[in-house]
């Protein structure tokens, strides 16, 4: 998952809340993917924030209005 990009995150995390959907997962199995799906999503937030980071730099650094967040 480390070298993979954001795009390839999200179809993995896709097909991963689909396979949760599936009502004939045994529980152990729905933890694990679970646990999967958490684990992409937080590297998914991971990849946005630090381009948040660089589209708010570069804007700054062109001298542009500043990037307002809604957090």
């Amino acid at each position: 998952m480390e070298n993979k990009s954001f795009e390839e995150l999200m179809v993995e995390l896709e097909e991963t809340l689909k396979a949760l959907e599936n009502t004939n997962i045994s529980l152990e199995d729905a933890v694990k993917k679970y646990t999967k799906g958490l684990e992409i999503s937080k590297k998914c937030y991971e990849i946005l924030t630090t381009n948040e980071e660089l589209v708010v730099k570069k804007m700054t650094e062109a001298g542009l209005e500043d990037f307002k967040s809604e957090n």
